[in-house]
């Protein structure tokens, strides 16, 4: 049947994996004849927001005009008489009660079957004051269980998902953790792969490539600190860092302060991750924190050999170590870069393991997952 489904989100267009998921599954779902809604809460500044297509077949609204202030508690006698910050937090919580009622606007307009998807907990505060009666509710954590209890989301994952029809992690052995946390509602869905060539990549140029955000989490300094002992023994072959984000001027220096000018080309963001990935022949990723990451699954459908650190168990949902890709123990570098040498010395075991990775990540498909989307709503409507 066709449905009105909502994804609703932190924002539209933040550079990361959750917006590509976002306008992708809007896409299948668009694709599958369902009417489609993508809300953001609030904007992004310039330098973390995607480009996206001026022709998308499906509905888009971002709620606030500007980013909300930061909600405060107010501890003890101190912030009780703080007058100013409460007027700020009541006014802050009425625009909160104004906007939640634009969603519920959304939502009484949605037909019979109608789907609310929250794929981040902070926008989940909205979506819990909005009207939902009559909608079936999935709340979802793109980040594995171990890194959520190391913020403040663990909290507010049990509190603002306890209720909903499912919570959906990535994994089943995040599934598994939340449950035994005490969450009776979970499942899991991974990421679908985002294309799916029709042969892997040629692996002939002497490029390692990483693509990601140029933030903390996705560890670039630490993917840095294994290039500069892997790069010494390979140097005619360089690293291509693709992506932006609020740490490249500090990155920069550290490569420089490593003495790696000359070995790391850094690419900026591209609308062609499939092409930069055909341009490589080994791809790095030394995240610290994921969940189930999509540039894994686009190196594998590229065909390109992975050496990534094994940091979540979505990394190791989708790589199987010697088989389709190598894995390092979180950040040890010293680890990954000995994974990069092997991989740049030997053209036999890249063309095993791209190839490998070709094949197994198939599971992944779009067609797949979009399947178990949909057998997952009828279930929920029962």
């Amino acid at each position: 049947m066709s449905r009105d489904i909502f994804i609703v989100s932190n924002s539209v267009d933040e550079l990361g994996g959750v917006t590509t998921w976002s306008h992708q599954m809007a896409r299948l779902f668009t694709d599958r004849g369902h009417r489609v809604h993508i809300v953001g809460i609030a904007p992004v500044a310039e330098e973390i927001r995607q480009t996206l297509p001026q022709d998308l077949p499906y509905a888009m609204t971002t709620l606030y005009e500007a980013h909300p202030p930061k909600a405060r508690r107010l501890r003890g006698i101190k912030g009780r008489l703080n007058a100013p910050e409460r007027r700020r937090q009541a006014a802050r919580r009425a625009k909160m009660r104004a906007k939640a009622e634009e969603l519920s606007e959304l939502f009484r307009a949605a037909g019979p079957g109608a789907v609310v998807i929250v794929t981040q907990v902070w926008a989940m505060e909205w979506v819990a004051l909005a009207d939902t009666k009559g909608l079936t509710l999935i709340g979802m954590s793109h980040e594995s269980f171990e890194a959520s209890q190391k913020s403040t989301r663990g909290d507010r994952v049990r509190r603002h998902y306890s209720e909903v029809d499912r919570l959906l992690v990535l994994t089943p052995e995040d599934a598994d953790l939340w449950i035994r946390a005490g969450m009776e509602n979970v499942g899991s869905m991974p990421n679908p792969l985002p294309f799916m060539p029709d042969s892997p990549a040629p692996r002939t140029e002497k490029v390692v490539a990483s693509v990601g955000r140029l933030a903390f989490e996705k560890g670039v300094d630490l993917l840095l600190d294994a290039w500069a002992d892997a790069a010494p023994h390979h140097p005619d072959w360089v690293l291509r860092i693709y992506g932006a984000g609020v740490e490249e001027a500090t990155l920069r220096a550290h490569a420089a302060g490593l003495g790696l000018t000359d070995s790391v080309q850094w690419m900026g963001s591209t609308d062609d991750v499939l092409g930069a990935l055909r341009g490589a022949s080994v791809f790095a990723q030394a995240s610290r924190a994921e969940g189930f990451p999509i540039t894994l699954l686009e190196a594998m459908a590229a065909g390109v050999p992975v050496a990534a650190f094994d940091c979540a168990p979505g990394v190791r949902a989708i790589v199987e170590d010697g088989e389709d890709g190598l894995l390092a123990r979180l950040g040890n570098t010293m680890e990954l870069a000995g994974h990069l040498r092997v991989l740049m010395a030997d053209r036999e075991l890249r063309d095993r393991l791209g190839d490998n990775a070709f094949r197994s990540v198939k599971r992944y498909s779009s067609t797949e997952i979009t399947d178990r989307w949909e057998e997952l709503f009828a279930f929920l409507e029962r």
